[in-house]
């Protein structure tokens, strides 16, 4: 892709929304899809695992969600980090190969996709665009501080810079149609990661997803008009919103959001279950996934201009989301 001045010169995310009737479609849950088809991710690595012991299990997930309407697949290395394989006792040529090899076969997926016959039946599908996941720096740490952005106070912003600096260098040059940022907990990360695209001057479009525990603030209790601010001044983030928050949170901030920036909005809760440490076992959610059909139309009317599923929703999850969205 192009650049003027160092910008992105045709932003392929916005053109996207507009070629899908003004709202596209994030796929689901990729880790509850692994899980589905029997792989074990009980691992500080989680889904970026099947990258080392099952790729063609991730292919296959992504060959899914297509299937399901998806418009965005987003790739499976939010759990995958230089010094999580390192860790490991994978060499660095290792571990970024990893990461490259995640943006590859989620590119292999849609184009499989795109040049079958499936995409010509039912849904007018686009063809879809894959976005490089980058986790939070509190998925890699695997204790649950993505929600909550305790990182400790040794944690300073070039420290962040330099946790998520070669990461990102891989991934945008494995060749993605864009970045996602995903579960960022606080403000520091977020200006961290919008410093680092100017730094490493980034050609593609990125979104931003905040986590929130209380659908007021953002995990780490500052406020999303704090984390709107360092948004909105850069010109390399196209959307912002929140993920892998219970789906009864999103209206509201739905509209927050739209008071308070001109990016585009971006959500994809999970499923409203909760995850029991002590049980090791996800509580019910009262929300089933036919109900997706009736909260996304509720979304997209409130704002919302990218929207799918996160842990715990399914293809099936997505396919609703995608009949309503695109059947109206």
């Amino acid at each position: 892709m192009g650049r003027v001045n160092g910008d992105v010169q045709e932003n392929v995310l916005l053109d996207l929304i507009k070629k899908s009737g003004g709202c596209a479609v994030v796929d689901g849950g990729f880790s509850t899809q692994l899980e589905i088809h029997g792989a074990c991710i009980n691992d500080p690595l989680w889904s970026a695992l099947c990258l080392i012991k099952a790729p063609d299990l991730v292919k296959l997930v992504h060959l899914e969600y297509l299937e399901a309407g998806a418009d965005v697949l987003v790739t499976s290395s939010y759990q995958a980090t230089i010094p999580g394989f390192l860790s490991r006792g994978l060499s660095l040529e290792e571990a970024e190969s990893l990461l490259t090899k995640s943006v590859k076969l989620a590119v292999e997926a849609r184009d499989k996709f795109w040049s079958s016959g499936k995409r010509k039946s039912g849904h007018n599908y686009n063809r879809a665009l894959v976005a490089a996941s980058i986790g939070s720096y509190g998925a890699y740490l695997a204790d649950g501080s993505e929600y909550s952005g305790n990182y400790g106070t040794n944690i300073t912003l070039e420290k962040l810079k330099d946790f998520h600096r070669r990461r990102l260098q891989v991934l945008v040059e494995a060749g993605p149609d864009l970045l996602a940022f995903e579960t960022m907990p606080n403000k520091l990360e977020a200006q961290a990661c919008v410093e680092l695209l100017d730094e490493e001057n980034v050609p593609i479009p990125s979104w931003f997803c905040f986590s929130t525990v209380d659908g007021v603030n953002v995990s780490s209790g500052e406020s999303f008009e704090e984390c709107l601010d360092i948004i909105n001044k850069s010109s390399k983030v196209s959307a912002v919103g929140i993920n892998c928050a219970p789906p009864n949170f999103v209206l509201s901030l739905i509209k927050r959001f739209k008071e308070r920036t001109a990016k585009a909005i971006v959500v994809y809760p999970n499923s409203g279950e909760t995850w029991d440490g002590t049980a090791k076992t996800w509580q019910p959610s009262k929300c089933v996934h036919d109900e997706f059909e009736l909260l996304a139309t509720t979304w997209r009317d409130a704002g919302a201009k990218l929207i799918g599923g996160c842990c715990r929703t399914t293809p099936s999850t997505i396919r609703s989301i995608s009949r309503v969205l695109k059947d109206n």
